[in-house]
């Protein structure tokens, strides 16, 4: 039996555990995508919370302490979001997959340029 893509897996999961919790992505209207835009952005800022929360990130305390273990949680828990709000804007596993060696490659350019100026139109291919 051949092994599955493991992004297209993810993704797979993904939507059964949307669908399981009562969240159809699919066919949204305008008014529906931005709901779930809005939705997923304002989870994911709250899992970036709870992320840097898991490292000492206050200079001024001595309490902290470095919870890797949590800093892996919250990692996945943004990959839940992330792939939902991609879901959400009918981007599948490949078109992920597509976009982000297009985006990799402006970034490489912009490296290589200094990117001492932003090009507005440089990201339009992905």
């Amino acid at each position: 039996m051949a092994t599955p893509d493991k992004l297209e897996e993810i993704f797979r999961l993904q939507e059964v555990l949307n669908q399981r919790i009562g969240v159809d992505l699919r066919n949204l209207s305008e008014e529906e995508k931005t709901k779930w835009i809005l939705n997923y952005s304002r989870a994911m800022n709250q899992e970036m919370s709870e992320l840097i929360d898991s490292v000492p990130w206050k200079w001024w305390a001595k309490y902290q302490k470095f919870d890797e273990q949590n800093v892996r949680v919250e990692i996945i828990d943004l990959f839940h979001f992330l792939i939902s709000l991609a879901q959400t804007v009918g981007m599948t596993s490949d078109d992920v997959f597509q976009a982000y060696l297009k985006k990799n490659e402006i970034n490489h350019k912009r490296q290589e340029s200094g990117y001492a100026v932003k090009d507005h139109d440089d990201s339009r291919s992905v």
